[in-house]
């Protein structure tokens, strides 16, 4: 009897009280009523949550990674439009047909990247960016470096990868050294083929930019005694070499960053237009000084990256500019950007 009384009560409590399953289903109705009483609301029109002016800013662009014990900061100095069809240098009809593919046109959006490498003991920028000297889409590093966490008094050393003018007008802010405590570093080449009074005279009448450019930018920094040259391969600092790259320019030069078996090879100029020129590596540019062995460099730097697997770093492929390659035929290659990481990247 006292079994049978349980048992009744028992149904009768199971039919009084909601399970949980009917709850939640009760209070999504109730939540979907209410929602429809707040539209319906008294005829009147309710305010539009997503109506807000539009931001139109841009986020700081810096990435940060670790590369072994470093720590490397690719630094965005801006973009600028480059005129693919007129400068790069190859059959026009292909040119054309991989921009196409790639969803770019007859101007492309160029990256201007500059990379941070912290060792722990010295702080180094490789390639400073164009400062003033680009118009106003460039001219960002410093902003980006402050972003990052870094002053420009911290650099210890800056090495550029050539002297054209996106990669040294950032050395200069308000007519005073953007980085006074630094040293720069440069191949010897370089520095004295665009440093050279009687090179730029002799130069056409549309290139004498290009030199007023450099020495703008590095005399301030010769004269205080904090320009040093290098010739071709050379170790700079414990991790850091330089790796001769010639043909862009003829001091053209790349980095070799390495640290506990991670390695970021940064090639400064070795591409420009990386929907073309992976493809084809025997695609130049209108400024490469040294046709022919502008390309070499390319098919070096490329074969060199496909056939070891170490990360890349390029000035002008999109920001970040970080990836790899792969082979893609006989004489073709794919690049492939770097996977997104919150800061730790094995090479």
């Amino acid at each position: 009897m006292m079994l049978d009384r349980l048992f009744d009560r028992s149904k009768r409590s199971a039919r009084q009280e909601p399970t949980i399953s009917s709850a939640i289903d009760l209070s999504r109705r109730s939540f979907l009523a209410a929602g429809c009483l707040c539209c319906l609301g008294a005829g009147a029109p309710t305010a539009v949550l997503a109506d807000a002016p539009m931001a139109k800013g841009d986020a700081p662009a810096f990435y940060r990674l670790t590369l072994g014990d470093f720590e490397v900061v690719v630094l965005s100095d801006g973009t600028n439009m480059l005129p693919a069809t007129k400068l790069l240098k190859g059959d026009p009809a292909r040119l054309e047909e991989a921009l196409k593919r790639n969803y770019l046109g007859a101007l492309v959006e160029t990256s201007h990247n500059s990379f941070l490498v912290n060792s722990g003991r010295k702080l180094v920028l490789i390639d400073a960016g164009a400062g003033s000297l680009l118009g106003p889409s460039t001219g960002r590093l410093l902003s980006n470096l402050r972003a990052a966490g870094y002053q420009p008094e911290q650099v210890d050393e800056i090495y550029l990868t050539h002297l054209h003018a996106d990669h040294v007008g950032g050395l200069m802010a308000g007519g005073k050294r953007a980085f006074p405590n630094a040293i720069v570093r440069v191949d010897r080449r370089d520095a004295d083929f665009w440093l050279s009074e009687a090179n730029m005279r002799a130069a056409p009448t549309e290139a004498k930019r290009f030199f007023q450019a450099a020495m703008v930018s590095i005399t301030p920094y010769m004269q205080a005694g904090r320009l040093v040259v290098f010739d071709g391969d050379t170790d700079l600092i414990a991790g850091v070499r330089a790796q001769a790259a010639y043909g862009h320019t003829p001091g053209h030069t790349m980095y070799v960053v390495e640290s506990r078996g991670e390695k970021l090879v940064l090639w400064g100029d070795v591409v420009h237009v990386a929907a073309v020129q992976f493809e084809d590596p025997s695609v130049t540019i209108g400024y490469d000084v040294d046709v022919g062995e502008a390309q070499h460099a390319h098919e070096l730097a490329f074969a060199d990256a496909a056939e070891n697997g170490h990360l890349v770093g390029g000035a002008h492929i999109s920001f970040p500019g970080l990836g790899h390659v792969r082979r893609n035929g006989e004489k073709a290659y794919a690049y492939v950007p770097l996977n997104y990481s919150q800061g730790k990247v094995g090479g």
